[in-house]
């Protein structure tokens, strides 16, 4: 008897101890799964444009309050449109090797917790920007979550292999939302800006799926290379490569950039036009893997040429 309340006593004593720590265990693994919904990568660059946009608008640093506002606002709306995409998106993700792990095929989030989530983050960022930046910033980013859940997510991304081409104008609305904070409106340079995501949108994203052509195949996707095949897509990456290629070159003549972004998105683009034309001609996964890694650098750092030339040139 004396043992069993002894060992009874010291399970509790245990339990207590552990329990704590059990607590911020949950807590810390639905943190993680949240933020899993909202694919803070994607919005990373998103941000990378935004900011880029607000430096060139402003022709320098456009002021921590008003820049902190734009990235609390937009991340929340991109955070968004990205948890209500996987829940539209549930029922291939479950089908996918790539995606099956994601918080709701894995159980770890329920969908209409997910929807909720999702339209709260939309209707949050709709205030802070309409409230504290200025309501065009606040339409601009609802229209792009707008924009990927019904015209992308449920409509283009099922019935198209045109779906990235489309679907992507909504990835290009930041420096638009960037712009529009600084300036109230939208001018040419914003435009080249949004034109210049929409042309890459497509070769990035192609080069991705015939990494996962297998998977997309599997799901019923019909991503371009499931339906036109590998050499159809390698042309078309090359294409639209080379029309990227050219907006870039076209924006330096608005003079809002100078020479320095010149000079570093020709070599930055002629990189990555070799690296598509090896694509072409080789057809290969690893090949492909360095388009698609190259891309977002590339994205990135034509971008951050933008806050250099700017930032220099004032």
């Amino acid at each position: 008897m004396l043992l069993s309340r002894g060992m009874k006593m010291l399970d509790s004593q245990v339990n207590s101890h552990l329990e704590p720590k059990s607590i911020w265990r949950s807590i810390r693994d639905s943190f993680r799964s949240y933020l899993a919904l909202t694919k803070p990568r994607i919005i990373l660059l998103l941000l990378i444009t935004a900011t880029s946009s607000m430096f060139l608008a402003a022709r320098g640093f456009p002021g921590f309050t008003l820049w902190g506002l734009v990235i609390l606002g937009g991340s929340l709306g991109a955070g968004g449109a990205n948890a209500l995409n996987h829940y539209l998106d549930r029922d291939l993700d479950e089908r996918m090797e790539r995606t099956r792990r994601r918080p709701i095929p894995s159980l770890r989030v329920k969908p209409f917790t997910a929807l909720i989530f999702g339209i709260t983050l939309n209707i949050v960022a709709f205030a802070i920007l309409a409230l504290w930046v200025n309501l065009l910033s606040a339409f601009l980013t609802l229209s792009a979550t707008l924009f990927y859940v019904f015209v992308y997510t449920l409509w283009l991304k099922r019935s198209t292999p045109q779906n990235i081409v489309i679907g992507g104008a909504a990835g290009a609305v930041p420096p638009l939302v960037g712009w529009a904070a600084v300036t109230g409106g939208i001018d040419l340079p914003a435009l080249y800006l949004f034109t210049i995501i929409f042309f890459w949108t497509p070769p990035h994203f192609w080069a991705l799926a015939l990494l996962l052509q297998g998977d997309y195949a599997q799901a019923g996707v019909p991503m371009l290379p499931v339906v036109r095949g590998v050499s159809h897509t390698t042309r078309s990456i090359v294409l639209y490569v080379l029309v990227l290629l050219a907006v870039t070159t076209l924006f330096y003549t608005t003079q809002a950039v100078g020479w320095i972004y010149l000079v570093g998105s020709s070599a930055a683009g002629a990189l990555f036009l070799l690296l598509t034309l090896r694509l072409l001609r080789t057809s290969t996964l690893r090949h492909a893997r360095q388009v698609y890694l190259y891309s977002l650098f590339y994205l990135a750092g034509l971008f951050s040429l933008i806050v250099l030339d700017t930032t220099l040139a004032v």
